[in-house]
């Protein structure tokens, strides 16, 4: 097995750290070059069964752009308001998603009946089909954030109305909404974290059986 030197791997520890979930975009257009450059981490991610069930769907019309922002909207009222007092006032204060402004915006979703990779692996856990698309979407996310480019994963959406706005066969499932492009700020710390919603673990919990 292949080992990277140190300099290697202290770089590889910054990205690491360095990889924020983005929600402030500039509105500059991400150069097309670069961006095939990041995509392009998806041909090199592991997957079950080498089955490379991801789906990318690039969100450009006005139309599909409109659907996909007001089912986010939707969405984080819903969640606003399942929150108590406390809670909810902070949550009001959460830029949750970069959609009004990011260049870029990708739905990368898993085709569950791909026959590609025969079923292997994913027999008794059919959801590796999806990990193996996290996998893909966090390949592409570092690739993007060492070239400077920012990911920002919104999570707050009715999947199954934003795969009928876009029309998608009926055996996907959508695993990410990702709005990318260049930062409008730097921190290698969580907005989660800065705005007092969560603190980070400073050390992994590890159980022994």
């Amino acid at each position: 097995m292949r080992v990277f030197p140190e300099t290697f791997q202290r770089d590889l520890d910054d990205l690491m750290r360095w990889r924020r979930d983005v929600r402030h975009f500039r509105k500059d257009p991400v150069d097309e070059a670069l961006l095939t450059q990041c995509l392009d981490a998806f041909l090199k991610a592991p997957s079950v069964g080498l089955s490379e069930p991801w789906r990318v769907i690039r969100i450009e019309s006005a139309a599909a752009r409109a659907a996909a922002l007001k089912n986010y909207q939707s969405a984080n009222a819903d969640a606003l308001a399942g929150y108590g007092d406390e809670k909810a006032a902070l949550y009001a204060q959460l830029k949750l998603s970069g959609m009004q402004d990011a260049p870029v915006q990708l739905a990368v979703y898993c085709d569950e009946s791909t026959e590609k990779g025969s079923g292997l692996g994913a027999g008794t856990m059919p959801e590796m089909r999806r990990y193996s698309v996290v996998s893909a979407i966090n390949l592409f996310w570092l690739a993007a954030r060492a070239r400077g480019i920012g990911m920002g994963w919104v999570s707050i959406l009715d999947p199954d109305q934003l795969s009928r706005d876009l029309d998608v066969p009926q055996d996907w499932r959508l695993v990410g909404y990702l709005c990318v492009g260049y930062p409008a700020e730097d921190s290698d710390t969580p907005e989660l974290e800065r705005k007092g919603w969560e603190d980070r673990r400073g050390q992994l919990p590890i159980e022994t059986r």
